[in-house]
């Protein structure tokens, strides 16, 4: 890709986090490429490209599964450039469009770490840095380029990056990015909830779920992501929530760092369990039925989450299964054990149990229980069932005895 940029007469390099990457001794994850080609003199050399994007004009160059994303070299703006349109910015200096187009150099500066601006020429096979980037790297520290404030308004998403890049590289964010943050946190509540919900993959699912969940909350970025958890925890710093959440990111963190898939499902059954029940005792309170209350708690809480983060349907409705299955864990006798084992969330919804029993010790044996039952072949399934003591046995109403006349028995004569 690089020679065919090249040999079409145009300059690229290797750019950014494939860079970085390999400078650490990692394996980098992707390979992204910087021209000075538009994204349109791009398309017409690759037949397996495609132009994507309104605010950042970038092309993608599909190799079956694998996509190399390819940035035209940004250049210097002017906001709200009405001539063309090509460059806007918000009242609080958000970027809204930005495709102006520049040198090498004044792509360096765009750029939003020195970290991550750091190119790779096929020309002469070596990494120019334009920002101190290397020096960065030797000192294990994230620095942002140009002023932190002007930066973080330009892409309030910065503030994240700054957080995921200082666990996932194990760095320390350096005093002056890092000082504007918690000013500038609330700029988080301009950013479509769609990319918010992009970022928290990012961040919860990379094996540094907790360690980022802890800066989050230090830097109060957290509770544009979950406002009503972070409330929860707020009024209540050393609660039963904060010690299920911890215990669940830890948990996460073992299972993607031993090669193993969790659901955002489950995230999100977890991390807003304990609202939904505060919201749930209220409705209940106010003379609600524990049915009713129940579901219109969660239909709230879900639809108040979703104005800060837009979470697919596809994921809502996989915690709404994993959240009724708590209520039928006590419910065992005859075919009920068999049959909610069979439900597609049950595992999800079991180590959830699992880990509530941890910090609410009435759960503990409920729990213990079904670890048994799943582990069992079908006979053995029928006896720990059949062994319950009438716990969890669903007993059926016994319907009144027919009586039938007695024919031997004779009737009494009626008194005339």
């Amino acid at each position: 890709m690089l020679y065919r940029l090249k040999d079409g007469g145009y300059d690229a390099y290797l750019v950014g986090g494939c860079i970085r990457d390999v400078l650490l001794g990692l394996e980098p994850k992707d390979f992204d490429v910087v021209t000075n080609a538009t994204p349109e003199q791009i398309k017409k050399l690759f037949r397996n490209c495609r132009l994507i994007g309104r605010r950042f004009r970038l092309a993608h160059i599909v190799f079956g599964r694998e996509i190399i994303e390819v940035a035209t070299m940004r250049g210097h703006h002017e906001a709200n450039d009405s001539k063309n349109q090509i460059s806007q910015s918000s009242d609080q200096g958000q970027l809204l469009r930005d495709n102006v187009y520049g040198t090498i150099d004044e792509d360096a500066e765009r750029r939003d770490f020195s970290i991550n601006a750091l190119y790779y020429s096929i020309n002469d096979y070596s990494i120019h840095d334009f920002a101190g980037g290397m020096d960065a790297i030797a000192a294990r520290r994230i620095e942002l380029i140009g002023d932190p404030e002007t930066r973080y308004r330009e892409d309030p998403v910065r503030m994240l990056r700054a957080v995921r890049f200082a666990t996932k590289l194990d760095m320390t964010i350096a005093p002056a990015t890092e000082k504007p943050i918690a000013k500038l946190a609330s700029l988080l509540g301009n950013i479509p909830p769609a990319r918010l919900f992009e970022e928290m993959l990012k961040l919860l699912l990379n094996g540094k779920a907790h360690a980022n969940f802890e800066l989050l909350r230090h830097y109060g970025l957290f509770r544009y992501f979950f406002p009503a958890l972070d409330d929860l925890l707020t009024k209540n710093p050393q609660g039963i929530a904060l010690q299920l959440v911890n215990q669940m990111f830890i948990n996460t963190d073992k299972r993607i760092n031993s090669g193993k898939k969790i659901t955002p499902a489950y995230l999100v059954a977890a991390l807003l369990w304990y609202p939904l029940q505060e919201k749930y005792q209220r409705l209940v309170d106010q003379g609600e039925s524990p049915f009713d209350a129940f579901n219109k708690a969660m239909n709230l809480i879900l639809s108040e989450n979703a104005a800060h983060v837009a979470i697919p349907k596809r994921f809502t409705l996989g915690a709404r299964d994993i959240w009724h299955i708590q209520s039928r864990f006590d419910k065992r006798g005859g075919q009920r054990a068999y049959r909610l084992s069979q439900q597609p969330r049950f595992r999800a919804a079991k180590d959830f149990l699992c880990l509530r029993s941890q910090f609410e010790p009435e759960l503990a044996e409920l729990a213990t229980w079904w670890n048994q039952y799943v582990e069992q072949d079908a006979t053995k399934q029928k006896e720990m069932v059949a062994n319950l003591n009438g716990q969890g046995e669903y007993k059926k109403r016994r319907k009144p005895r027919k009586r039938y006349p007695n024919k031997n028995k004779q009737s009494k004569p009626n008194n005339e």
